[in-house]
């Protein structure tokens, strides 16, 4: 079986600044795998077998330069990484991000996608459920369990007060939940085989893609002025305390 797990490279979110502006300047941010991505690839990794295939995919623009984020990645279990590079994908919506990695999945072939259940940035949600419909295949979102049972899947979704079962034939789609494991952290030998694995790195012509006319564009990601502490403190519970926090809830609400 050959399972792809796509991820998503996001900036480092300690490192984006609030500028005076009420704008958010990401010169310093080193990029990262998006930590729902990591869920992603580790259920490939628990899923495999000797005999299984994993790779990592990938889109994007200049984040993807990092050589560092490229060998955490493939430490994690992938045997091989394919990534898109293109400028044009620099600040990609989910519509085509999804066009793009569903482009390059029929390029690369596969059993099993798997998604995390969003990005670290947008938490769209929209781009694995979006692949499996350009593909035409089955796909499943917020699993929580992946079993295998021969040449078909046994998933669960955990719901608000039930659990869920699908079982579903290959090939199909999966995006899992952020409780389904938990993300190893790569042993050095781990780290230091992942430098030997191959990567293949593609432009959006590689694969057949261009801009589809948006359906929503990104205009500008503005901060919120910050809002000044009242520094109101009310030490006691009595029913004149009371009405006036309700007064100043009130006034703070309106």
């Amino acid at each position: 079986m050959k399972i792809i797990t796509c991820f998503k490279l996001v900036p480092e979110e300690q490192d984006i600044v609030v500028t005076p502006e009420h704008t958010l300047s990401f010169d310093n941010a080193d990029a990262k795998i998006s930590q729902f991505d990591l869920n992603a690839i580790e259920a490939a990794a628990q899923l495999a077998t000797d005999d299984d295939e994993i790779a990592a995919l990938t889109i994007g623009g200049s984040l993807l330069q990092n050589s560092k984020v490229r060998k955490d990645v493939l430490s994690r279990g992938p045997h091989a990484l394919y990534m898109v590079q293109d400028a044009q994908l620099e600040h990609a919506l989910p519509k085509d991000t999804a066009r793009a990695l569903a482009a390059t999945a029929r390029k690369t072939g596969f059993d099993l996608m798997l998604f995390g259940e969003g990005s670290g940035d947008l938490y769209a949600q929209q781009v694995g459920l979006l692949v499996g419909e350009l593909l035409q295949l089955p796909v499943v979102n917020a699993v929580s369990n992946i079993q295998r049972h021969g040449d078909r899947l046994v998933v669960e979704r955990t719901l608000e007060e039930e659990i869920e079962v699908i079982e579903l034939s290959l090939p199909a789609i999966l995006c899992v939940t952020s409780d389904i494991n938990t993300p190893r952290i790569p042993s050095m030998k781990a780290i230091l085989g992942a430098g030997k694995k191959p990567v293949t790195q593609w432009q959006a012509s590689d694969i057949g893609w261009s801009h589809a006319t948006p359906q929503a564009e990104l205009i500008a990601i503005t901060v919120p002025p910050q809002t000044e502490r009242k520094h109101l403190i009310l030490d006691n519970d009595s029913p004149e305390a009371i009405a006036e926090l309700a007064e100043h809830l009130k006034k703070a609400l309106n």
